[in-house]
């Protein structure tokens, strides 16, 4: 198949959202638009909506939702608009039927008035016979007394495209020269019996429409191409001008299973919820399936556009790895500025009720940060990290109220609490000094073990930001009253 002539790119992302947009939509997503981004060209978001039973309103704005928290801005679709609208599917239904009486009346398609009991029986016997199953061609060359005998027993007939004999040849732009044999790919439906057109109808007319020059999309799609350029055939298209091709590899997960919720596969909500950032997750996303060269991993989206090429998009499956996205998030984290950081993180602190927003908790929030920003890898854990710092009626984790109840940790505590008494200036610095020299130097203790029953005792966990740190922004009072307290 020729390339196609047309001088600037134009690729569209299609997802029916039936449910929230997952890592292989989002990765589909964002290979569209940074090629748009790369080579000038424009970014068609469409809505693909037939199906109203699954695909509900909510779900398509979450859909517009997802695109712009992530930063994947369109030229084209809902919400922009675009001189090749409308974009919602569900409001085409008029362009679709009037192609597919076009091509009833050209013969390159017929009414089959095959009911799904006739069309199940036809596949049993061919899977008996061993024969790749599909349709049979029965209603291929019916006669006006056959189809008068079918509509009056009120059978509805649906339109199914007629595909040659031979096969078709296409050059997919990651995986080479691709060939379907058409004993392979029978006649298919391109509308159904009420008139609603399916997959097949509706995407090959929008993207001829919508002047569609490149179709990146999932290595699953590969095998509806042939149907699809049979459309844009019975269109009047000339192969020069098809879109061009390229197929994504698959994702698996860890087990080189297919992704799951069991092995990776969730919601982008799942992980905005758990506190991915956008840039961290189109960063990664990013390195399924295509590599920046030199053995890069962490990329800006800037970098991503200026480097993206469908060429460098591997053909083998990529695996999703958890360990390596939350790498990269903790690095997206640690380079962000106090201010932003401050902005990322203070939804995580509302919504878990551990702040209400006055300015004494924003003046704490903000001396806290940098504490953690070193530490965490998600901003979901911000709150259980400083709520010792806001919680008003403290208490020790039940889980590690037994590791201070030995008689060494109640010594720890007590010399803890008769020097840090004694300091004139409370700061991490005076600190640590004091009680290293207590605990570590007179003591003979390690740090683990004697700073470990302290840590507990003053913001209740084991788990914890740097413990004189802590202390700092805790106050001298409100430390050694729990300190005490533990005792």
């Amino acid at each position: 198949m020729p390339a196609n002539t047309s001088s600037k790119v134009r690729v569209r992302f299609a997802p029916s959202p039936t449910g929230e947009l997952h890592v292989g939509n989002i990765r589909t997503a964002l290979f569209d638009w940074a090629y748009a981004r790369h080579t000038g060209g424009t970014f068609i978001f469409r809505i693909e909506d037939t199906d109203t039973e699954r695909v509900t309103p909510e779900y398509i704005q979450a859909a517009i939702n997802t695109l712009k928290w992530l930063g994947l801005d369109w030229d084209e679709g809902p919400e922009v608009g675009g001189e090749n609208g409308p974009y919602l599917q569900s409001q085409r239904l008029d362009i679709y039927a009037e192609w597919a009486a076009k091509f009833l009346e050209q013969g390159d398609a017929y009414h089959c008035y095959c009911s799904s009991e006739e069309l199940e029986a036809v596949r049993e016997a061919q899977r008996a016979a061993n024969v790749a199953p599909g349709y049979n061609g029965h209603c291929r060359e019916l006669t006006p007394q056959e189809i008068a005998a079918y509509l009056s027993e009120g059978r509805k007939p649906v339109v199914r495209m007629r595909m040659p004999d031979g096969s078709t040849t296409f050059t997919d732009l990651i995986r080479g020269e691709v060939t379907f044999e058409h004993k392979f790919v029978p006649d298919f439906v391109l509308a159904r019996n009420d008139g609603s057109p399916l997959y097949t109808l509706a995407v090959a007319v929008d993207d001829v429409l919508m002047k569609v020059t490149h179709v990146l999309r999932g290595e699953d799609l590969l095998s509806s191409t042939p149907r699809q350029l049979r459309v844009y055939d019975a269109m009047g298209v000339k192969a020069a001008d098809y879109p061009l091709f390229a197929h994504l590899p698959f994702v698996m997960g860890q087990d080189n299973a297919k992704l799951s919720k069991r092995n990776g596969e969730t919601s982008i909500a799942w992980y905005r919820d758990a506190g991915y950032l956008p840039e961290a997750i189109c960063n990664y996303l990013a390195l399924l399936g295509w590599s920046p060269g030199e053995d890069r991993e962490n990329v800006t989206m800037k970098e991503l556009t200026e480097l993206f090429t469908v060429e460098r998009v591997h053909s083998s499956p990529a695996r999703f790895d958890m360990k390596k996205l939350e790498a990269i998030n903790g690095d997206k984290i640690r380079a962000l500025s106090l201010e932003d950081f401050f902005t990322w993180a203070m939804p995580f602190m509302r919504k878990a009720g551990t702040v209400t927003g006055t300015d004494e908790e924003v003046a704490l929030i903000k001396k806290a940060l940098p504490i953690i920003q070193e530490r965490i890898v998600t901003l979901g854990e911000i709150p259980a990290l400083l709520n010792f710092l806001f919680v008003k009626d403290f208490v020790i984790a039940a889980d590690s109220v037994e590791k201070i109840a030995d008689e060494q940790s109640k010594k720890v505590l007590q010399i803890s609490a008769e020097r840090l008494s004694t300091l004139t200036e409370w700061n991490h610095e005076s600190i640590e000094a004091v009680l290293r020299s207590a605990l570590i130097e007179e003591l003979g203790l390690k740090p683990r073990i004697a700073f470990s029953a302290l840590r507990i005792a003053v913001t209740g966990s084991h788990i914890s930001p740097p413990l004189f740190e802590s202390m700092e922004l805790l106050g001298a009072a409100k430390s050694l009253a729990r300190i005490r307290g533990a005792l």
